[in-house]
């Protein structure tokens, strides 16, 4: 089964920038998606960002929900197990904890509206907070 671990959340003002890892393993298959979601305070948990990882590919398939299109990318690491989403130009609305997940049986598509349940494997979280 997949293990996930995220890091890099913390504090920044409006404007600023943070990148957020998440190192995936225990992988048999040949393809997984992995995703960030994130969920305010009261709020239900939201798709932000997805990448179809296919073994011995550097790139693949990515998506974007459209409140972070043109401010967050996501991408594989130079280590093919660890992803990156880094967010730029963050804004207050995108605060909240960011999880990262990942499933080797959904693709990565319409990341905006993939209900959480999709993905069967997610890390602990990570608090992003932006604030002034």
């Amino acid at each position: 089964q997949l293990h996930v671990v995220e890091s890099g959340g913390g504090l920044v003002p409006p404007g600023g920038s943070l990148r957020l890892s998440c190192a995936v393993s225990g992988y048999t298959s040949d393809y997984y998606a992995i995703a960030w979601f994130r969920q305010a305070p009261g709020k239900e948990r939201e798709g932000v960002s997805c990448f179809g990882s296919s073994n011995g590919v550097v790139g693949g398939p990515t998506d974007y929900a459209d409140s972070v299109k043109g401010r967050f990318t996501i991408s594989r690491g130079n280590a093919a197990n660890t992803f990156y989403l880094q967010m730029d130009n963050l804004k207050s609305e995108d605060t909240g904890v960011y999880y990262c997940a990942a499933d080797p049986e959904i693709r990565c598509m319409e990341i905006g509206v993939t209900p959480s349940s999709y993905y069967g494997f997610w890390g602990q979280g990570t608090q992003v907070t932006v604030s002034s």
